[in-house]
């Protein structure tokens, strides 16, 4: 049975600031294809939340790899998952900590 996904604030700010660059940058059909993407790859985490790699063992936050410029971190409990983070992998790495 498929977990809800909550979203966390810095989550939300870092998808948002993804989304205004695609606007930006590109035309609609790169962003309705990236929300689809997003959406697609949520549904899959929401189903199995244990397919995609442990990134932090202690923590239990798992990564999920949407293209080769962002990466989704999440953390599952009981009842929902949790992203953690939509992340720019072009940035420096130690913003992730």
């Amino acid at each position: 049975m498929p977990k809800p996904v909550i979203w966390s604030p810095l989550s939300e700010v870092e998808l948002d600031n993804t989304l205004n660059y695609l606007h930006e940058k590109w035309n609609e059909k790169v962003v309705t294809g990236f929300l689809d993407s997003i959406e697609n790859l949520v549904k899959q985490i929401s189903n199995n939340p244990k397919q995609f790699p442990v990134a932090n063992k202690k923590k239990k936050i798992r990564k999920c790899v949407l293209s080769m410029h962002t990466t989704i971190f999440y953390q599952e409990n009981k009842t929902n998952v949790i992203i953690l983070r939509f992340f720019d992998t072009r940035q420096d790495p130690v913003k992730l900590k």
